[in-house]
């Protein structure tokens, strides 16, 4: 599958089976095999200030690392389940505008490590960095701990 594809499903997987995500706008923008961007409108995630509403930012940074979790196993060819285990977020300065969420595997997180675990134990867990920008500056930085297990094929 091409990877515009699996762009294309991953914003369908978030509308169809976490559905607060079509309320809060949220896009699949970009995925090009080690990175993921998401994006959402500040118009449907605004707070009394005007600005983005934190548990959105939040939200956003958690789906990022999730998605290119589940994109990564999609294609390695497994099929498991994601989920957050543990996470901190950092809210350096407000989000005015609509925003963008990039997470990205780097080599030295450990994912060849976190494949090798997920086929021989089925189960890993593996440390994802997100972060959205204002500008030229970090607003909010994000480290979150993904659990994948995976399911056995018949």
């Amino acid at each position: 599958m091409d990877l515009e594809s699996l762009r294309s499903d991953l914003e369908e997987t978030f509308h169809a089976q976490i559905p607060i995500t079509r309320t809060m706008g949220i896009r699949v923008l970009r995925y090009d095999g080690t990175g993921l961007v998401l994006g959402a409108p500040l118009e449907a995630n605004v707070n009394d200030k005007g600005t983005a509403f934190g548990g959105s930012l939040y939200s956003l940074l958690v789906l990022a690392g999730w998605g290119l979790l589940q994109l990564k196993l999609r294609e390695e060819g497994i099929t498991g389940d994601v989920m957050i285990h543990q996470s901190s977020v950092t809210y350096s300065q407000p989000v005015t505008d609509d925003w963008e969420v990039h997470c990205e595997l780097v080599p030295s997180a450990g994912y060849t490590r976190f494949l090798e675990r997920l086929r021989t134990r089925g189960r890993a867990r593996l440390t994802l960095e997100s972060h959205i920008m204002a500008g030229s500056r970090v607003a909010v930085s994000f480290q979150g701990s993904y659990v994948a297990v995976s399911k056995m094929q018949d």
